[in-house]
């Protein structure tokens, strides 16, 4: 509806004339029936009559051209976003975040109450499926966190790691984690799992040994800069640190962290 009628009346729908609301005159509508009604008699009137209110008339069409959308606006709000486009890859970003951040399944983006939840915040997304967030986005998110992470470890000097084999209840697998603490150069504690592989055959020294030396190069740490490595009793991992010629503890899960850090500060004084 027009704001003009803020400053008219009329007595019915038929009517051919408005009366204004401030010198009550009658404005003749533009034609002699509905058809050709229009208010361009209306605004003529307020622009030569009452400049004020034309002035709030301007003020207030202005406004609403400015909320309503054209037509072809409202086409493209319907129109989905390509993939490519940043506002879909800055979505799909935050969903690779949400299932590695929550530990969610990777079939979370097939199930329907989320599909639902993504169509209501933005229509114009398209979800992916799970096996672009499997083979791209989460990949992509993997290869940022660990070049940020690569940065922070270049220039510490010592390193104290804990390091641990475990064996799954629920399949047959077993994991080798390898955690790193050190002190940064405001003295504070900081640990990152640098890496959680899947280890598998037997569970010997010597490829104990090479699983390790194997992550230490990939991420370009040196033996000189281990300070100690924190690890259970068992003889395969007593005899992988020692051919390693690096310092070792045996440690319970417990002391892990605590220990850790008083070797890491340690470590940071000497």
């Amino acid at each position: 509806m027009s704001a003009v009628w803020n400053y008219f009346k009329i007595e019915s729908e038929d009517s051919v004339t408005a009366r204004c609301n401030v010198c009550k005159a009658e404005v003749p509508r533009g034609g002699k029936n509905r058809a050709m009604f229009n208010t361009t008699n209306l605004i003529r009137h307020l622009r030569s009559k009452h400049l004020q209110q034309h002035e709030e008339y301007t003020a207030a069409t202005r406004v609403t051209s400015l909320k309503q959308p054209t037509l072809s606006e409202t086409f493209k709000r319907k129109e989905k976003l390509p993939q490519n486009s940043d506002k879909a890859q800055q979505i799909t970003a935050k969903i690779a975040e949400f299932i590695a951040l929550d530990d969610q399944p990777l079939s979370v983006v097939e199930n329907v109450g989320f599909r639902r939840l993504m169509e209501h915040l933005e229509p114009r997304y398209e979800l992916p499926s799970r096996h672009y967030f499997t083979e791209k986005a989460l990949p992509a998110l993997h290869n940022k966190l660990r070049g940020h992470l690569q940065a922070l470890l270049t220039d510490v000097p010592s390193f104290g790691f804990t390091t641990d084999i475990w064996s799954s209840s629920v399949c047959p697998m077993s994991l080798l984690s390898f955690t790193a603490q050190w002190i940064d150069s405001q003295f504070n504690l900081q640990h990152a799992t640098l890496q959680a592989q899947n280890f598998r055959g037997s569970h010997t020294a010597d490829r104990v040994r090479e699983a390790i030396e194997g992550m230490l190069n990939s991420w370009g740490i040196d033996k000189p800069r281990v300070h100690v490595i924190l690890r259970d009793n068992a003889r395969n991992m007593v005899k992988a640190m020692d051919d390693m010629e690096v310092k070792s503890v045996a440690v319970s899960h417990t002391r892990s962290n605590l220990l850790c850090m008083r070797v890491c500060c340690l470590s940071a004084v000497s």
